[in-house]
């Protein structure tokens, strides 16, 4: 049996709602107008257009796919049984059930999207051996699987791979029944007596849709607006989980939220009312479908009164089923601010779409990372070979929130970070190869003082060491970190060739407007709104080392240099100085017991969570567009960013030395070359 079905909900809205959807009342009970319903075919027809449906061949062929899994861990684990000596009855007996969730459990996947799936065993199957393991080279032998992967260490274990060309990223959860019976009622709360955490992470993703779907007025609509709006973060490069951003889960949160808000609303009207709503959110009050659910089965849910940590997360967005958690955990403070100004483009276009000066093509424009700042860093990733690649991109890329968070740290949050969650590839390179960047900018509102800079090479030392104790480290698996300007980007990232953008007639105009009295304010409440002037791009100059005066982090005490050099492959280690022009007052953030320390001041909440709920609705009104009274950022540029915010910082880079392979790396004939002069490090 393969669960994949959603749970009997209705999937029409009613024309008056007699229920209460939420914690609190909606904003509007009004229905579409005649307007309101040509805008939504619109839309619509867009979404298809787009490709973002499934043809009806692709969704049986992930029918197929799934039983013949389903089949798969039902033999591993009788197998298992056998093994371990049980009787024939119990053998017979034994089972395991395929359960799906994510996308395809809400009904929101599109074309070649994976599949979330969980495998829910009895009590005597392990993760540690009996999955990673034991059926781990199961699915090696079979043909039928590629790019098999497992992801052991992750906050939710995870094993990924291809079956017939479909992704599958596939969990584990041995609960506490001897046999598990193929009707197994995921939702109830009894599944969760005598597991650990990592079997209660891993069973509630299926909870969760679960709850969803029966959480939110009209399910058809939910799904159309959640299938736009994932889409619009794709686009917008605020799709990622794994790099700080928000994923499927915290998209469909958000989106079931306004549902409840405007419970009548068809989708062209959702996705409207959904930046409205969240370019007046106050973070960090928490987003919450229904009030938290307490349990006597001891599971630590989110609460900021009774677990300091909670009081410390930028964008609480609260999971509905028990225990309730913060599904948007790896959100930063720069993570925040880049998914703050999408909103506030996303509101500008949908107010300009209302007021019939655009099409929703226009919400859709791409995000130009490679355009919106004028210094990077560059995470570059080889390794021996394909397989070894992927296994070393994936344990990177999980790390590299880190990497964002230890800045923001070691530079008390004045120089911000923007990961871009899209990897690029040099396929010229004679070895695998792939690439992460991310977009460094000055906090805004601060004033750099002539010659002062970040030196973060501690930090990116620190960083480097965490990422070489991968346990299953080879032979040939390198990182290297540099600092790139805009000029100096390789080709590889623009695989189209290089052109610069030009701004569409639309944002042309919109620009225009807003720059006129823009302004942005995000953030807790305390804080106040900044106004800024556009700054016209200038040539940066060198610095004189010796009217630098840097800001260094507090160094850790590290590995041996044996064991450093050792791990990669003998390459010097240069220094770099980064980031002129930020008045700082030199305090250093620094790491306790291991642990990273991230101060983020006025984010307490207290009272009681209904106290913290009633702020979080009254920061959102819904009024005519010339009413409003949002904050929106200055757009100068189709990224909906003024020119004058990602120009205004200087890096220089000092004592560069290129890396050179040490001895035993050219040795091992793994068809190395020496990277070009832009793969300097910044450690």
């Amino acid at each position: 049996m393969v669960s994949s079905h959603s749970p009997n909900v209705s999937s029409t809205p009613p024309t008056q709602k007699a229920n209460k959807y939420g914690i609190t009342k909606p904003i509007s009970l009004a229905g579409p107008t005649e307007v309101d319903i040509h805008r939504n075919m619109q839309l619509e027809k867009f979404l298809v257009d787009a490709g973002l449906y499934e043809s009806k061949e692709e969704a049986a062929k992930r029918e197929e796919v799934l039983c013949s899994l389903d089949q798969i861990v039902k033999n591993w684990v009788k197998q298992l049984t056998r093994q371990r000596g049980y009787t024939d009855q119990m053998v017979k007996d034994a089972n395991a059930v395929i359960f799906t969730f994510g996308s395809y459990r809400l009904g929101v996947h599109g074309p070649g999207a994976d599949i979330d799936t969980l495998c829910v065993g009895p009590s005597y199957v392990n993760r540690e051996e009996d999955f990673f393991i034991i059926l781990h080279d199961i699915l090696a032998d079979m043909e039928e699987i590629t790019e098999l992967q497992r992801v052991a260490d992750a906050h939710v274990p995870v094993m990924k791979f291809k079956f017939h060309s479909i992704s599958i990223d596939l969990l584990y959860a041995g609960i506490s029944l001897l046999v598990v019976p193929e009707d197994l009622d995921i939702s109830s709360v009894s599944v969760l007596y005598d597991v650990d955490e990592p079997t209660v992470r891993s069973l509630n993703g299926c909870r969760v849709a679960d709850q969803i779907l029966k959480l939110v007025p009209s399910v058809e609509n939910f799904r159309t607006t959640l299938i736009c709006l994932k889409y619009w973060a794709k686009r917008r490069g605020v799709y990622s989980n794994v790099t700080g951003f928000l994923g499927g889960v915290n998209w469909a949160l958000l989106v079931a939220r306004v549902c409840q808000l405007y419970p009548n609303a068809i989708p062209s009207m959702l996705v409207s009312r959904f930046f409205r709503v969240y370019t007046q959110w106050r973070w960090p009050n928490p987003v919450m479908l229904c009030s938290i659910e307490e349990n006597d089965l001891g599971f630590a849910v989110w609460d900021p009164r009774r677990n300091p940590r909670d009081r410390f997360h930028h964008m609480p967005i609260i999971t509905p089923a028990y225990p309730c958690m913060n599904s948007s955990y790896n959100v930063s403070a720069s993570t925040l601010r880049v998914m703050m100004d999408q909103f506030q483009f996303g509101n500008k276009i949908c107010e300009e779409i209302e007021l019939n000066k655009a099409q929703w093509s226009a919400l859709f424009e791409p995000y130009s990372f490679f355009e919106a700042y004028k210094n990077y860093l560059q995470v570059d990733i080889i390794a021996a070979d394909a397989d070894d690649l992927l296994a070393w991109k994936g344990w990177v890329e999980s790390r590299l929130r880190l990497l964002t968070l230890k800045i923001e740290r070691d530079t008390n949050g004045m120089l911000q970070c923007h990961p871009n969650p899209h990897e690029c590839a040099d396929t010229t390179k004679p070895c695998p190869h792939c690439a992460f960047f991310m977009g460094l900018q000055r906090k805004e509102g601060i004033r750099g003082q002539e010659g002062q800079q970040f030196d973060i090479r501690g930090t990116v030392d620190e960083f480097r060491r965490e990422i070489n104790m991968f346990m299953y480290w080879k032979p040939g698996m390198e990182i290297y970190v540099s600092h790139v300007r805009r000029k100096q980007l390789p080709v590889f990232v623009f695989p189209d060739g290089y052109k610069r953008t030009r701004m569409s007639r639309h944002l042309s105009h919109l620009a225009e407007k807003v720059g006129e009295d823009a302004t942005k304010c995000y953030s807790d409440a305390a804080e106040k709104c900044i106004k800024r002037k556009n700054d016209t791009e200038t040539d940066v100059k060198p610095i004189k080392r010796e009217k630098q005066s840097s800001i260094s982090p507090q160094r850790l005490e590290s590995a041996s240099p044996e064991t450093i050099n050792s791990r990669l492959c003998g390459i010097s280690q240069p220094s770099i100085d980064l980031m002129e022009g930020l008045e700082v007052d030199g305090s250093i953030n620094k790491v306790a017991d291991g642990n990273l320390e991230t101060k983020s001041p006025g984010r307490h909440l207290g009272g009681t969570l209904g106290s913290v709920a009633q702020k979080n609705e009254t920061g959102v009104v819904d009024s005519k567009l010339d009413k409003m009274q949002s904050e929106s950022p200055e757009v100068q540029n189709e990224n909906g960013i003024n020119d004058g915010k990602v120009r205004d910082l200087d890096l220089d880079c000092l004592e560069h030395a290129d890396y050179l392979p040490s001895a035993s790396t050219r040795s091992q004939n793994l068809n190395y070359e020496p990277p070009d002069p832009r793969f300097r490090s910044v450690v």
